[in-house]
């Protein structure tokens, strides 16, 4: 599922349509359609609609299938489950 995709589902789930997300944006549903289809959106438009939505910015994106990804730099494994890691966090500060 990609971001357009991801975010046509939470407008389901939420049900209102793209029209009226578009509205909340403040922008035309054409506008909010052209930024959907753009391949990598700009953060500034990702955080308005993410906010419309009242949802993160990740919940746009398809959820990944583990829990960390490589970088793209050098190739380390980064972990993306901030909730555990969280977790160990406080679990080591109350021993």
């Amino acid at each position: 599922m990609n971001f357009r995709t991801q975010v046509k589902e939470i407008c389901k789930r939420q049900n209102i349509t793209q029209k009226e997300l578009a509205e909340k944006l403040e922008i035309s549903d054409i506008s909010l359609n052209q930024s959907l289809r753009g391949e990598y959106p700009q953060l500034q438009t990702l955080e308005r609609i993410a906010a419309a939505l009242n949802v993160l910015i990740t919940e746009l994106f398809e959820q990944p299938k583990k829990d960390y990804f490589n970088c793209p730099e050098c190739g380390a494994k980064i972990g993306i489950n901030p909730k555990q890691e969280i977790m160990k966090e406080i679990a080591k500060s109350l021993v």
